[in-house]
């Protein structure tokens, strides 16, 4: 379905821009992101480091900060080396006829463990010259908007039109402090009782966003193996549900299920069809039909490409995607015939979810626009740098070569 930009961000949810300061490489960097946001660059310049970040922003509005960050072996080992005393991060949503929401987050190191130093989700409103705050917390000083106390009028409401319940001028709103208990390892978001439509939107569609790492497919993989029927909206982050996914999909999205086959007959001229024998009682297999051979294929004789192939495109169509889906590699395995699908593949999902992917491909930039590509480099101080592709001065190399091939030549940067 293609939508026109400006209706994008009333159908579909999105951020529009993070900065970060001081985890690992990402000493100082400020990216607008875009529906589809393709990062490539070397080994080790940060590109999975934006996932990570992403990931743990999501998590911790989920109130899974304090062990995401243990997870990444703890805030110290996290920080710009030399460079960095805390852990800075900031994110901006889009508010279809109001200005964007902005979150900002400073962790720092405490002993053993960390303190949130700083949290605040504001959003501008006009004519006033000073943001509203939802929330507001430095340390243990924490306030926020409660909507269920009364005579406090939505921020977006002209003071004319606002009810007698919501009466208050401009000047006069209070927040509110806690009265519970606010662990101080988790984010204010991911605590604070419900709030206006906004900051709720924020909050959900941040805490909705899935990180993808690269399909294991090894023998005994969960993805090769029958699965047992349950309801399965995803495939799942190993394909332990790519079974129930597909069946479902054929049983109650039909389109969109034989957009899955037409993918696979396009990129796979042998492929007939996807069937789904029972091998128990609550438990089906699957398997690849080809019309070269008299009996199908089971997902354990699948090569590790048509698997991968097939999790992806599972995923793409698939009705439960989060609003934000993080890829890493997805081209591993994969045939460079096979990315041009792919590429068409992530335009047509990104009318549906966010997505950001990490990618050391130069065959699959091949099939991308300069302005759905995330150059990122290291500056002489080691550090990274983020620049998107349509920024850069290459219009006229664009009339000779291929994208692909102008940053295989370093016009681009992120070769080093």
């Amino acid at each position: 379905m293609i939508h026109r930009e400006d209706e994008k961000i009333s159908i579909v949810p999105y951020f529009s821009h993070l900065t970060v300061e001081g985890f690992r490489r990402l000493r100082n960097v400020s990216i607008p992101l875009k529906r589809l946001t393709v990062m490539i660059g070397a080994n080790g310049v940060g590109k999975t480091s934006i996932l990570d970040i992403i990931d743990l922003l999501a998590t911790s509005a989920n109130a899974g900060l304090n062990k995401q960050i243990n997870d990444l072996s703890g805030i110290k080992a996290i920080l710009t080396i030399d460079r960095a005393k805390e852990l800075t991060l900031g994110l901006k949503m889009p508010v279809s006829g109001y200005d964007p929401l902005k979150y900002d987050l400073t962790i720092e190191p405490n002993g053993n463990g960390y303190s949130i130093a700083f949290e605040q989700l504001i959003q501008a409103r006009q004519p006033y010259p000073v943001p509203f705050k939802y929330i507001d917390s430095s340390y243990d000083s924490i306030t926020y908007y409660d909507i269920e106390k009364r005579g406090f009028a939505h921020p977006n409401i002209p003071k004319n039109k606002r009810t007698n319940s919501g009466s208050l001028n401009q000047g006069e709103e209070k927040p509110i402090r806690p009265t519970w208990d606010h662990n101080p390892f988790e984010t204010s978001l991911s605590q604070v009782p419900r709030m206006y439509k906004e900051p709720e939107d924020f909050r959900k569609h941040l805490s909705s966003s899935t990180f993808y790492h690269v399909l294991n497919v090894d023998p005994r993989a969960p993805v090769r193996l029958p699965q047992p029927m349950r309801p399965a909206e995803l495939p799942g982050k190993n394909g332990e549900d790519i079974v129930s996914c597909l069946f479902s999909l054929r049983e109650t999205n039909r389109d969109r299920f034989e957009m899955v086959e037409d993918t696979l007959k396009a990129a796979f001229p042998g492929f007939e069809r996807l069937d789904f024998p029972p091998v128990a009682a609550g438990t089906l297999a699957m398997t690849w039909k080809d019309k070269n051979f008299t009996s199908p294929l089971y997902m354990h004789q699948l090569s590790e490409g048509s698997l991968r192939f097939l999790w992806l495109i599972t995923l793409l169509q698939s009705p439960g995607l989060t609003t934000v889906t993080l890829l890493d590699e997805p081209e591993v395995s994969l045939h460079p015939e096979l990315l041009s699908i792919l590429a068409d593949l992530f335009r047509e999902a990104s009318s549906r979810t966010q997505i950001i992917i990490a990618t050391h491909s130069d065959r699959l930039i091949n099939f991308l626009k300069p302005e759905e590509v995330l150059v990122m480099d290291l500056d002489e101080d080691g550090t990274t740098s983020a620049k998107w592709a349509d920024t850069l001065d290459i219009e006229k190399w664009l009339e000779e070569y291929s994208l692909d091939e102008i940053w295989r030549t370093g016009r681009m940067g992120g070769r080093a």
